[in-house]
């Protein structure tokens, strides 16, 4: 079994986005000397509590303080940006770290539509400009085009040798589709969408056609870890996360606020049904608990690598976690880059 990280870079309540984004470069650091596979990182916009926003700049830099992890976007969303101008970016990191880098792709914006309208004014985010956005990104990576395309007159610079390993991130079956017919490696977010995953990686295999960036299907699932000690602390790493993700729903950004906090939350009726349904986004336990439930999860997904996020008040409880994990599944740090 693989692991990787997926670092939204956290911003705890009363903390600040540089205090965020150094916990995620000494997070990678960390992954890159347990033998974690890959470090993604996330692109949001007008979240207050998350710092990522730029994963093309935080990616570069990571890479530089790691040395052998895998380290890529996870994901650009890529009716945000230009495919020309997100081909130039990743043809660049490729040339700065060969072999390293990934780019998962995104269909959503990562923000609300007014913020999305003014990232990117001339979207006019119809579905299907998604499949021609992945066509012209990888004409452009690969310098491939026909005869009377753009990419014939316009070429992404800087020339790579290597391509980034590119991955497709869905949280439904639809964009598994593309990946399929794209020939592009499926990473479903289990932690958005708990409901329906392991019958749309199941679709995305049957439908795969072999491509110049994969010959077969390559997929896995991403989920929320909160891996502690004891099952009391697991379940405090969860209250705090039952606030924050209800707080996301509400389009609260406020920051991940402490278990002291969190536990004093007078929630509704409607909202314990939320709390109940949010937790099978989620595996939390002691070690051997959560490594049975990975395990069991991936068995129903059929994919050998599972893709982790973990948020917590405290950054120490989320080193721990990220320990605990890669002791249990014995992980060694010559396995990171596959």
């Amino acid at each position: 079994m693989k692991l990787s990280v997926l670092d939204q870079s956290p911003i705890r309540k009363g903390g600040s986005a540089r205090q965020a984004i150094l916990e995620t470069v000494e997070l990678a650091k960390l992954a890159d000397e347990l033998g974690y596979t890959r470090l993604w990182v996330s692109e949001h916009h007008n979240i207050q509590g998350l710092a990522g926003s730029t994963p093309e700049v935080l990616i570069s830099h990571l890479a530089g303080e790691t040395k052998r992890i895998r380290i890529g976007a996870g994901g650009v969303m890529l009716p945000n940006h230009s495919s020309l101008k997100v081909a130039e970016n990743f043809r660049m990191l490729e040339t700065l770290f060969p072999g390293r880098i990934d780019l998962g792709l995104g269909r959503a914006s990562g923000s609300d539509r007014l913020t999305a309208s003014i990232l990117n004014p001339g979207s006019q985010f119809i579905r299907n400009d998604f499949g021609q956005q992945l066509l012209d990104l990888q004409c452009f990576l690969t310098d491939r085009a026909d005869e009377d395309s753009i990419q014939t007159k316009v070429k992404a610079i800087p020339k790579a040798d290597t391509v980034p390993e590119l991955w497709i991130l869905t949280s439904s079956g639809e964009s598994g589709l593309l990946a399929a017919h794209f020939g592009l490696a499926l990473s479903f977010a289990h932690f958005i969408n708990p409901q329906g995953g392991p019958n749309a990686v199941n679709a995305y295999r049957e439908r795969f056609q072999p491509s110049e960036f994969l010959t077969s299907p390559k997929a896995s699932l991403g989920i929320f870890v909160f891996c502690a000690e004891t099952e009391r602390k697991a379940e405090e790493l969860q209250t705090v996360m039952d606030r924050q993700l209800l707080n996301i729903g509400k389009g609260i950004s406020e920051g991940v606020i402490s278990y002291e906090e969190a536990v004093q939350t007078q929630y509704t009726e409607f909202e314990k049904a939320v709390i109940l349904q949010n937790r099978g986004r989620m595996v939390a336990g002691t070690p051997d608990k959560v490594k049975e439930e990975i395990f069991q999860l991936a068995k129903e997904y059929d994919v050998d690598e599972v893709v982790v996020t973990t948020i917590t008040y405290d950054f120490e409880d989320r080193l721990c976690s990220y320990r605990l994990l890669a002791n249990v599944f014995d992980l060694k740090p010559n396995d990171s880059v596959q």
